[in-house]
Order: C-alpha cells, then structure tokens, then sequence
C-alpha cells in the first residue's frame, strides 16, 4: 500500500474515530433524555431525522459520491484545472438543492405521512420534521464540497467537519437536560415549542456547523468559488448522464427505506423495538464499517479512478483486492465483537435489562450481514471508479427483490419482533446484493479473487468463530445472560462491554499472529504511515 493512501487513509480514520465517539455519546445522552430507545417522542424524533437524509440521499447524497469524483478528476486534466466545472457544479447545488429544500419543509406533513403509520407517533413526528428539512440543503452542500475535496486529495476537512456537528448536537441536549430535564417514557403527544425546537433543531443546527466548515477551508485548498450559471460547456451533461442510473437506483432503495420505516413505525410503544431502536442499531452497525471501510475506500477511490480513467484495468482489480484484505481483516474482528457483545452493548443505549433484550436482536441481525455490506461497499465503489452507475442499479434491483418482499413479510410479525425481523432482511438482501455484483464485476475486470484475498477470507473465518464463542463465554461468565450488573445499568454494560471486545481481540489477534496474516503488516502500516506524518 502507498505511503500516500496510508496516510490519508490514517487520517480519515482519526478523524472518524474522534467523531463516532462523539455520534456515539450524543446517542447515550438522548437516550437519557428520552429515557430510553422504544418510547413514541423517541420513535418520532428518529423519523424526523431520518426523512431529510432519505431525501437528500434521494436527491443527490449517491449521486454526489457516485458521480462527482471521477467526473471531477477527468475535469481537472483541462487547462484551468476544472475550476470552471467546480463553479458551475457548485452553483447548480445551492439553487437545486435549496429550492428543493423550501418544497420540501413545506410539505413535511405529506413526507412523514411516507414513514408513519402510528397516529401518535405521526402527531409527534410532524412539527420535529419542521425542524429537521432544512437539513437537507446543509447535507447537500457538505457533500458537494467534499467530495470536491476529496477529488483534489484533500481529505481532513471532510472528515473531521463531523465532529464540529457532534460538538453542536451534544451541547444542544446538554441545554435540554439543562433547561427541560428528562422526557417522560410515557409521554405520547407533541413536545412544547420549545423542547421541539432545542431537540430537532439542535440536531439542524450541528449540520450547518458542519458544512461552513468546509466551506471555511476551500480557500486553504486553492479553491476559489465564484457563482456561475452559465451551465453549458464543460462536461456537466456527461455528469447527469451518469448521475441518471445512480438516481434511479436511489429512488427504488429509498422507496424501500420509507416502506421500511413505515411498517417498524406500527410497533412504536413502550418495551418494543421499533424506529428509534432499529435506528441506535444501525449506528452501531456502520461505527466500524465508518471507521475502517470509509476511511480506506476514500483514500483509495481518487486512485482508482485514475487507474480507470488510464484503462489500467490491472491496477483497479489491485487497488480493490489490496483494499478488501485490510478491510476484511478488521472488520472479521468487529463482527465478532459485536455479535459477542450485544446484549450488553443495547443495555448501554436501554432504560431497563428487559429493553435490552428486546433491542439486542435487532443488532444481531444487522451485524450477521456486516462483512458482505463492507465488501459490496468497496464492489460498489469500484464500478463508480470506472465511471459505471448502470451496473450498479441492476444489482440493486436484485437487492430490493429479496428486501420488499421481506419487509413485507416483516409487518405480518408481532410488534416486538417487527424491528429485528427488518434487519434480518436487510441483511440477506446485502449478501444477495453482493453476489451479484461481484459476478458483474467480474465480467469487466476478470478474476477477483486471487490467492491473496482468499487466504484473507480463510484467515479471516479461522479467527473470527473462535473469537466469537470465547466472547461469548465470556459473557456467561460476568452474569450477562441472568440480568446481572452486566445488564443492569449502564455502566456495569459498558465494563462487560469492554471485557468482551477484549477477550475476543485477544483470541483473534492470537490466532491471526498464529497464521502469520500479512493482513497485520497491512493493517499496522496504516498506522505507522500516520505516525510518521
């Protein structure tokens, strides 16, 4: 691995680090102030936020990161350096994305009608998605500038503008607590204006932080943005047309999601899983693919786009294996921590060890497809490295067949097994996703798994189920399976938390040392490069 991509890869890491652990606390404290993760104010809220990112990921969030970096990179051969491209682009985000977003805070009664089906929850729902549509345009304009960034091999600022977000939200539920104190786990009607206001728009208010950071630091970058609406001439038809297939694939995924939160939404109420649940799961779920996947795939995604654009194709099928072996190999190890310690990690974000049990399954369910969405993540991103977004829409149709049909299925369940039921789908649509994308993928770059990637996948396995067995014994042994202090509180699940990440780290670092994985030199290099920088 290149001394360049080891350090940006190390830097995006760091910075994602520094802001999970925030996301990661500002979930706790708002489980504390909603006194738990399967109340209604907590089902609605989630909803809430969840609607502008639906939207904005709807909108433009794929079609950003599918689109924009190649394109950009091809634009920056010409011979103002894609400047003018930059301008344009940036101008038509501002007026496309911040008109949509007026039309659609308008609208937020209509949208929310999508993802709720619970009367009281929808009574909720309403006036925080008030609050949260403005974060559309602040998402859009995050995005854009950093995947500007990230063409120009700048990659700190897009990383690290999170954690400003972070800093913001867990200030605006320190004032809440401050001015409110805690919701009432029975509450069920609209919060005051004012609790509406710090809650959703806290929440606002950390995105737009975050997205004038980035545009603080554009001038340090040499950019230099200048308003432009004359938006012929310089290649922004060859952008629509590859954004046209990733838009399509977008709409049918997020169609799915609505029809997602819809039907977890009929669960909401006191000790069931639902929205609010599903949603701290998925958190955990993405903290290492965050961590690990993202921050190794956006370093590498700049050079393997020009690879492709040199029709090296050779060099594509490297820069994925080599990126597929460093990632699998941590992620083995986070699967298996977190399927060790799940009860007790629901028991951190729960009000109760009975909330705990109802939650934990829902993060099984999601972390047993964990390794087949980091690889598919890297697959993906590979095709948009070759300017290919047709592709990836077919194997998101196949995606979809098992996942519709399935959430279907899911709202015949009893409420208290509708959220984990969900996750379970999610999971073998990913695992049916990534099969087919990888026979797709092979077609265009010829064989994929050479003999080091599959003793990766070997070496992988080998470690991970004995891992996995010993955490859980380890579990047994603090009482974490008979409502001991393990499950009791959160501070008693946060040290059995830890116990066992550390007994399973312990076996799977053994045992990868055992096999001689060259994965650790892989994964320890990463480190030294940043050490070094």
């Amino acid at each position: 691995m290149s001394t360049g991509v080891g350090r940006a890869s190390a830097l995006l890491a760091s910075g994602t680090i520094v802001s999970r652990i925030l996301g990661f606390t500002r979930t706790l404290l708002l489980t504390v102030v909603l006194t738990g993760q399967s109340t209604v104010i907590g089902n609605a809220l989630t909803l809430s936020n969840q609607m502008p990112v639906s939207l904005y990921a709807l909108i433009g969030g794929g079609l950003v990161s599918a689109v924009l970096v190649p394109q950009t990179i091809r634009a920056s051969r010409g011979a103002d350096g894609g400047i003018a491209y930059i301008n344009k682009l940036v101008t038509i985000a501002i007026v496309a994305i911040g008109s949509l977003t007026v039309v659609l805070t308008i609208a937020a009664p209509l949208l929310m009608r999508l993802t709720v089906s619970d009367e009281a929850t929808y009574a909720v729902a309403v006036p925080f998605a008030y609050w949260s549509m403005p974060q559309i345009f602040f998402l859009g304009m995050y995005a854009v500038l950093g995947e500007v960034l990230n063409a120009r091999k700048r990659f700190g600022a897009y990383t690290w503008a999170p954690v400003a977000n972070n800093v913001v939200a867990l200030a605006t539920l320190a004032l809440f607590l401050v001015l409110f104190g805690t919701v009432s786990q029975y509450a069920e009607g609209p919060l005051p204006p004012a609790q509406t206001a710090v809650l959703a728009g806290g929440a606002t208010l950390g995105l737009v932080v975050q997205a004038l950071t980035l545009a603080l630091v554009w001038r340090r970058a040499g950019l230099h943005f200048r308003p432009d609406f004359r938006w012929r001439g310089v290649g922004l038809k060859a952008t629509g047309l590859a954004a046209g297939w990733t838009f399509a694939m977008l709409v049918l995924t997020q169609a799915a999601g609505f029809l997602q939160s819809f039907v977890v939404s009929g669960a909401s109420g006191l000790g069931n899983a639902s929205s609010f649940a599903l949603s701290n799961a998925w958190l955990l779920f993405m903290l290492p693919h965050s961590i690990i996947t993202v921050s190794l795939a956006t370093a590498f995604y700049p050079r393997m786009s020009e690879h492709a654009a040199e029709g090296d194709t050779a060099a594509v099928r490297d820069d994925l294996s080599t990126s597929l072996r460093t990632v699998l190999f941590a992620i083995g190890l986070a699967v298996a921590v977190l399927l060790a310690a799940a009860l007790p990690v629901s028991a951190i974000f729960s009000h109760s060890s009975e909330e705990a049990r109802a939650t934990a399954p829902v993060l099984i369910a999601y972390v047993l497809g964990l390794l087949p969405f980091t690889a598919l993540y890297l697959v993906q991103r590979t095709f948009y490295a070759l300017a290919d977004t047709r592709t990836p829409f077919r194997f998101t149709i196949a995606q979809l067949s098992v996942v519709v049909p399935g959430i279907l299925l899911c709202s015949l369940l009893p409420d208290q097994w509708k959220a984990t039921g969900i996750a379970a789908v999610i999971s073998i649509g990913g695992t049916v996703q990534l099969v087919v994308a990888v026979v797709l993928l092979r077609r265009r770059l010829g064989r994929l798994l050479d003999p080091h990637l599959a003793g990766t996948i070997r070496r992988v396995a080998t470690a991970a189920l004995p891992a996995l067995v010993v955490g859980v014994l380890a579990l047994a042994a603090v009482g974490g399976f008979t409502g001991s202090w393990a499950t009791s509180d959160r501070w008693g699940a946060a040290l059995a938390a830890v116990i066992v990440a550390l007994v399973c780290t312990a076996v799977y670092g053994g045992l990868m040392a055992v096999l001689r994985a060259p994965e650790i030199g892989l994964a320890t290099g990463l480190v030294r490069s940043r050490i070094r920088r």
